[in-house]
């Protein structure tokens, strides 16, 4: 098993499963983990040998997203975790499936957003009081940690990504 395959079936996994729980916990994605992200597509690429204009695309995927979310981020509709995480993703994606995972991402986070709203309607259960989290996230003035969304849809795109199937030799 290669060093890029490890990366794409154990680290690039765990990311997001940590970013979803650090969102989801503290309303958080650290910029850390979106610059491990970044890196770490660096050495898979060149692992890789992936063609430097494919590496180009990939990193105009990553830029153009970053410029849409800090745009949205300005707005107040998104996160900047959320934001830096949606173009840390992107530029593994690159643009082939950048739509894909950016459709997911909206439909799940839909679904996270309803949910929230529902058990926001309801009060916090006894049990929960004690959790800072569970009551952040309970709050009705704080956000939906969208980056639970993003994480998911990650996990659901990476096996079609052209990073992937050069990983695995397909």
């Amino acid at each position: 098993m290669t060093p890029a395959l490890i990366a794409l079936l154990v680290l690039f996994p765990a990311a997001m499963a940590y970013a979803a729980a650090s969102d989801l916990v503290s309303m958080t994605i650290s910029n850390r983990l979106c610059l491990a992200l970044v890196g770490l597509f660096a050495v898979c690429a060149g692992l890789l040998g992936m063609p430097w204009g494919l590496i180009g695309w990939h990193v105009a995927a990553g830029a153009l997203m970053l410029v849409i979310c800090f745009g949205f981020f300005a707005a107040g509709w998104i996160g900047g975790g959320d934001a830096k995480l949606a173009a840390a993703t992107a530029l593994w994606f690159g643009f082939d499936q950048l739509m894909p995972y950016l459709l997911i991402a909206a439909i799940l986070g839909g679904v996270l957003t309803f949910v929230i709203l529902k058990l926001r309607s309801s009060p916090l259960p006894a049990v929960a009081e004690g959790w800072a989290w569970a009551r952040r996230l309970h709050a009705a003035n704080k956000g939906v940690p969208y980056g639970v969304a993003l994480a998911f849809s990650a996990l659901i795109i990476l096996p079609q990504t052209a990073i992937w199937r050069a990983a695995i030799g397909a």
